[in-house]
């Protein structure tokens, strides 16, 4: 591939020309290669390839190019979902979702997207009980009592289907109707009788009403249902491929599948996966079912682009190197580093908006919790001194470029992109008051028997009590400059009010442990990402429902009765207003109880060349190759 190896403005590339003999400097930049997009952006590989085990980030944008759903994101508005396997849908109750099938989805070996191919790829991604049929189905397609006790994710109702087409004693044997269950998809053929009748029984999770009619019905009303199969666990996959390859087993992955890839329905085929997933190469797909199709979706657009390149995982210097020559397309580097591409010939004479592609804070939250069942963060006063010894404006400030925030700060748990959620009753934000941390901080003391000591030498809290020991604050590595800067402020500021803290740093495997109360640290450093845009099912509820204790999500380990109760009926109330009331009452709770330090959110944002247009973005399932295509020039 052609690239060009100098960024200084006396030299002139086949790629780029740099005027310096006008006033003002007039740049010209063009793709190398208008065959080829290099995307450098992703600074970790892949977790797997296969979309019922990937499970990352990172993921998206591949998966997203390789795979299609029922239903998808429009493009950027992640509010909105448009009907793409699927031509139309619709649901009269929030519980049993009809969706008529194209007749005219192909996958790339001539294999035909039918009602039997939904059936069996929502049946695969549930039985195999990796991390996203589990997260994003249990208790919506799968019962999560049942998953409790046997350990299997079962597609509720699939054992009475079993029971009703075989005979076999499946109705209350959920060991054994996992294993059936596994040799059906393993050596699927929608054409045999008794895989039919299993399929039309009605009264389970996904059931088959015809050639391309199919029918999901969810454990509860759930209005937000159709957002949650719009990302990659509800890719529409090929039996055909799979059983070939290792077919499927429960509570298992499939392992040729996570390393080699798979082709989905989507613009692009997967063609060369590099070792360790440094490098995957992607082409336009030369049997994409939507070439010559009217009336599709962009997000479903054939794709302009014939080949996208994808290094994964480079270093900060290369990405940086090669973005400044042209050679990659789309790149990334953090805050501080911003200017080692702006400031720099020819980017420098462009409109920064023309390659810094900044889409603001995404949904999510960055926190440090606090452990409400280990002292001394189980003191509710301990708490509230924390949340208000620490300066977020300081915080805010080292996401600033150029004298503009590149970060916002707001209360969680829920984020400002669903308005009526997010903070219903605009209570005000924990903001730096020493002396109030300092009165609650001694009240803390007296509740918890302990005094801590100044800078100045007074002693706060009981003197007759033992003095706080120093307290950990968990991190995972590796961390990068802007975590610890901010570690660092809230280090110093906590030894203001007299708290000495040190920061711990964790390979991510040692968090799996953190499942029980005692074995979660006393803070920890870390984040908050929905699966789909739900603010209830997938914010406030993870955060703050004990039954997510630990890692799953509520690492301050919140037990409160009143929410606990509230949490039984909330995700599944389909009256928007009076969802929004209970998530008030909630809201409040958690707001004086301050299970959580929210930290500032950083803006997602990507350097991309200029003259790539196309480039959108949606939080949840990345960006769209396909959309992406070349201008002539840019100047």
């Amino acid at each position: 591939m052609p690239s060009t190896s100098t960024t200084t403005s006396t030299t002139t590339t086949s790629t780029t020309s740099i005027s310096t003999t006008t006033s003002p400097t007039m740049v010209a930049l063009s793709p190398p290669n208008s065959s080829v997009l290099i995307d450098e952006s992703q600074t970790a590989p892949p977790d797997a390839l296969d979309p019922a085990t990937g499970f990352y980030v990172q993921d998206g944008p591949l998966f997203t190019a390789l795979f299609q759903e029922l239903v998808e994101f429009n493009g950027s508005n992640f509010h909105q979902v448009v009907p793409v396997i699927a031509q139309n849908y619709s649901t009269t109750n929030y519980e049993n979702y009809t969706f008529f099938i194209r007749p005219d989805v192909y996958f790339p070996d001539g294999v035909q997207v039918n009602a039997s191919i939904v059936w069996f790829s929502f049946y695969r991604t549930i039985l195999m009980g990796q991390g996203p049929g589990v997260a994003n189905y249990i208790g919506l397609l799968f019962n999560s009592t049942v998953y409790g006790q046997t350990g299997y994710a079962i597609p509720w109702g699939v054992n009475n289907a079993i029971q009703n087409a075989t005979g076999l004693p499946t109705a209350k044997n959920y060991t054994l109707t996992a294993h059936v269950l596994a040799s059906i998809l393993s050596h699927f053929n929608a054409n045999n009788a008794t895989i039919q009748k299993i399929m039309e029984y009605p009264y389970q999770a996904v059931v088959v009403k015809g050639p391309y009619e199919v029918q999901i019905n969810v454990l509860a009303p759930y209005k937000f249902f159709l957002y949650d199969i719009a990302s990659w666990w509800g890719a529409i996959v090929n039996p055909v491929y799979i059983d070939e390859h290792g077919g499927v087993q429960p509570n298992s992955p499939n392992a040729y599948i996570d390393e080699n890839g798979m082709n989905g329905t989507g613009p692009y085929v997967i063609v060369k996966v590099t070792s360790g997933f440094s490098t995957i190469v992607l082409e336009k797909n030369p049997h994409y079912w939507a070439q010559n199709v009217s009336n599709i979706p962009a997000v479903a657009q054939p794709a302009h682009i014939p080949i996208i390149e994808i290094n994964y995982g480079l270093s900060h210097e290369q990405r940086v190197e090669d973005f400044l020559t042209n050679k990659a397309q789309m790149s990334y580097v953090s805050i501080p580093y911003l200017y080692q591409i702006l400031n720099q010939s020819p980017y420098n004479s462009i409109p920064i908006n023309e390659t810094f592609r900044n889409y603001g804070a995404t949904p999510g939250v960055l926190y440090i919790s606090m452990n409400m069942m280990k002292f001394p963060t189980n003191i509710t006063d301990f708490r509230l001194a924390i949340e208000y010894a620490i300066n977020y404006q300081q915080l805010l400030s080292i996401f600033s470029y150029q004298g503009q925030d590149l970060a916002i700060e707001y209360l969680g748990p829920i984020s400002p992109q669903f308005p009526g959620y997010y903070n219903p009753d605009n209570l005000s934000e924990y903001t730096y008051n020493p002396a109030l941390a300092i009165k609650y901080l001694n009240e803390a003391g007296y509740q918890g028997d302990f005094y801590v000591v100044l800078p100045n030498g007074t002693v706060i809290g009981n003197p007759n009590g033992k003095q706080l020991p120093t307290l950990d604050i968990y991190a995972i590595a590796p961390v990068n400059l802007l975590e610890q800067k901010e570690l660092m402020i809230i280090t110093q500021d906590l030894q203001q009010i007299g708290i000495s803290v040190s920061t711990t740093f964790v390979l991510p495997s040692v968090t799996d442990s953190w499942t029980t109360p005692n074995g979660t640290p006393v803070m920890v450093n870390l984040g908050w990402f929905p699966d789909w845009p739900d603010p209830v099912y997938q914010q406030l509820m993870p955060l703050t429902d004990v039954q997510f204790g630990g890692i799953s999500g509520n690492l301050a380990w919140v037990n409160i009765s009143t929410l606990q109760t509230m949490y039984e009926t909330l995700p599944f109330i389909t009256n928007t207003t009076e969802q929004e009331q209970m998530v008030a009452q909630a809201y409040n709770i958690i707001y004086h109880e301050a299970p959580y330090v929210w930290l500032p959110f950083p803006d997602t944002y990507y350097f991309v060349q200029p003259y790539v247009q196309g480039f959108i973005y949606d939080p949840f399932v990345g960006y769209f190759y396909n959309m992406m295509y070349y201008s002539n020039s840019s100047s």
